[in-house]
């Protein structure tokens, strides 16, 4: 990789004082934190301030990403075009190219701004490390509002293309470059003030970061990063990659439409490789690129982005919750994970000037095909299937004769697991949130008439699958609906005798004269004043048998609304009755109930359900060979 300045043999050094490196690992963290307030309490726009989609790294000269709350992008495309020996305190560096970013940005809405940390030493200020910031912001140009067509066929339809620059040159911010950017955005004010944000919230990191160098000496700092990393190198492989048995497993599973061509299974396939030291993931088998804009450009600096954003899922394999939640993912777990592409074409492997816009489908699609793939190594002892990101909203022109745009990540249930149920409207972006409905009714001309648990949308397991959302939004002016969302069709798939949660769904006008359902990828549905938006979204998969869940705790989400009490005696053989608010079972009938429904399944059922959406797909197969354990 060029532009890496530690690329030459690494030199001997004394071992790291173990309380320093408990002084600078809470130091990465504290700085990163105040970091992301910063950026939330002074940033303007809905998704940045509001859904708090944007991430915070810090990383070190050498490029390694140091902490581990969150993903975060690249350093790495700064570093190849800007030596760092030219960097001067005060810069700031700007990119959103897709195709010029290393892999670390998936799609141009991403904007990314980096700052070089500086020490001196006596010999002259020299670049130490760097704070970054990555957010999605509300418009950058392109063919839409939103900035995320879903009929694009080029990265050129998608928006403004922004390769790595000099956005603030030594404390002077570069205004006609600013100028271009916010000339380009639809909602110009909103990204002026969240650059300014981003900007001058990493470099108040920068400081804070240069602080600790000031305080603690470059040596001794630099020393403790590499403790910081080896620790998590050590902890992944002794206690998550020694449960992985060696061996080879195969999964894959699909994206289902691409917003220019008729819904199909767009395949992404894992061949995980266990070895005692590391685990190889090769992605061969998946599908060609996408005419429409779900590719992901992952094969850069050697799948190192995506070697993070993985990463996660094996944390699955902790000992216990607690642990799990106790592991950060930082550059430590680089070392352990070998990534092996296909060649130029596929969704992993596009060829500008291919569109990625909605790479979501792709890129969190890997989240459950590498779980998938885990849970047959380890006899099932994965989470099934989570929610998916789906971006909703609307758009149009207000009381007042301006233009808005509201954008929502809505989330959706997470899977069940062999420990517990899974979590209800959770999100797979760490800290974002829904907007609350107090702020979308001041500011745009709807009204939100129900927001709650959409009962029935968790897989049916031993333990059930997390629900998702059931959002209403009455429209008070004619607007225009836009959605970028996937598992439409397909559904978070169950493992284990787990069934498949409910897709997600849209419906203008329900129980109207005009209802209708919309696809998942929407650009511009007219919607008329007066008329409801029901959103409801995807429930996790369930985990396990769910015969073998406990009466009780159906009785529970019966009483609840969880589950209705037609899905009680469907899915789990649970003959209640009694009042809503304190339902009981029928002993007897529930026991015959459930020993009819076990004689009744096939001998050879698949370890995994996908729901009735594969077959549609599939032109009638009910499910892939790789299903079977």
């Amino acid at each position: 990789m060029t532009g890496d300045p530690a690329s030459a043999a690494a030199v001997e050094r004394p071992p790291a004082d173990p309380v320093l490196v408990e002084i600078v690992e809470g130091t990465l963290a504290s700085v990163e934190k105040e970091v992301e307030t910063a950026i939330a309490r002074t940033s303007r726009s809905p998704m940045i301030r509001d859904a708090h989609d944007f991430r915070v790294g810090i990383h070190d000269r050498r490029l390694r990403k140091l902490t581990g709350r969150s993903y975060s992008a690249l350093v790495h495309p700064v570093a190849r075009d800007f030596p760092l020996e030219t960097m001067r305190p005060g810069d700031v560096f700007f990119h959103n190219d897709v195709y010029e970013s290393e892999g670390g940005i998936g799609h141009l809405p991403d904007l990314c701004v980096t700052v070089p940390v500086f020490h001196d030493d006596g010999s002259g200020a020299q670049v130490v490390a760097f704070v970054q910031a990555f957010g999605h912001h509300d418009d950058i140009g392109g063919a839409c509002p939103g900035s995320m067509p879903p009929k694009a066929t080029s990265v050129y339809e998608e928006g403004l293309m922004v390769p790595p620059i000099k956005l603030w040159d030594q404390g002077v911010p570069n205004r006609a470059a600013l100028r271009i950017m916010v000339r380009n955005s639809r909602m110009p004010a909103s990204l002026a003030a969240d650059l300014d944000a981003e900007c001058s919230a990493c470099l108040m990191g920068a400081r804070r970061l240069g602080d600790l160098f000031d305080r603690y000496g470059r040596a001794a700092v630099e020393r403790s990063f590499d403790a910081v990393l080896e620790a998590t190198t050590e902890t992944y492989r002794r206690e998550i990659l020694a449960k992985i048995p060696d061996g080879t497993y195969v999964w894959e599973d699909y994206a289902e439409h691409d917003g220019v061509d008729e819904p199909r299974l767009h395949r992404q396939r894992i061949t995980l490789t266990k070895v005692p030291d590391r685990l190889i993931i090769d992605f061969a088998g998946t599908s060609p690129q996408a005419r429409g804009p779900i590719n992901h450009c992952a094969d850069y600096a050697d799948g190192n982005f995506l070697k993070k954003w993985l990463a996660p899922i094996l944390r699955n394999l902790a000992d216990t919750p607690e642990r799990m939640a106790e592991l950060d993912v930082n550059e430590g777990v680089v070392p352990l994970i070998e990534m092996r592409f296909p060649e130029k074409g596929t969704l992993l492997t596009p060829v500008f000037p291919a569109p990625t816009n909605a790479r979501t489908f792709v890129i969190l699609r890997l989240l459950g095909v590498l779980a998938g793939t885990l849970a047959k190594a380890v006899d099932g002892n994965m989470p099934a299937d989570q929610e998916t990101i789906r971006y909703t909203g609307v758009f149009g022109t207000g009381a007042d004769g301006e233009p808005y745009l509201m954008r929502e990540v809505l989330g959706g249930g997470s899977g069940g697991r062999h420990y517990a149920d899974g979590e209800d409207t959770i999100h797979v972006v760490p800290d974002s949130r829904n907007l609350p409905t107090e702020f979308t009714e001041s500011r745009f001309p709807f009204i939100v008439e129900r927001l709650g648990l959409a009962v029935d949308s968790g897989g049916a397991g031993r333990f059930r699958g997390g629900l998702g959302y059931e959002k209403h939004i009455r429209m008070l002016r004619d607007a225009s609906f836009m959605s970028i969302a996937d598992r439409s069709i397909l559904a978070c798939w169950g493992v284990k005798g787990g069934g498949a949660g409910a897709p997600f769904q849209v419906t203008i006008d329900p129980g109207g004269p005009a209802e209708r359902e919309l696809a998942g990828l929407v650009e511009a549905e007219p919607v008329r004043a007066g008329e409801v938006i029901r959103i409801r979204t995807t429930g996790g998969g369930g985990w396990g048998d769910p015969l073998e869940r406990e009466v009780d705790a159906v009785l529970a989400d019966v009483r609840c609304g969880k589950v209705s009490r037609r899905a009680a005696r469907e899915d789990y053989g649970v003959a209640v009755e009694g009042p809503d608010d304190a339902p009981s079972a029928d002993a007897p009938e529930t026991e015959a109930l459930r020993e009819r429904m076990r004689r009744a399944r096939p001998a050879d059922a698949p370890f995994f359900d996908r729901g009735p959406g594969y077959s549609a797909l599939s032109g009638g197969e009910p499910f892939p060979e790789v299903d079977r354990r």
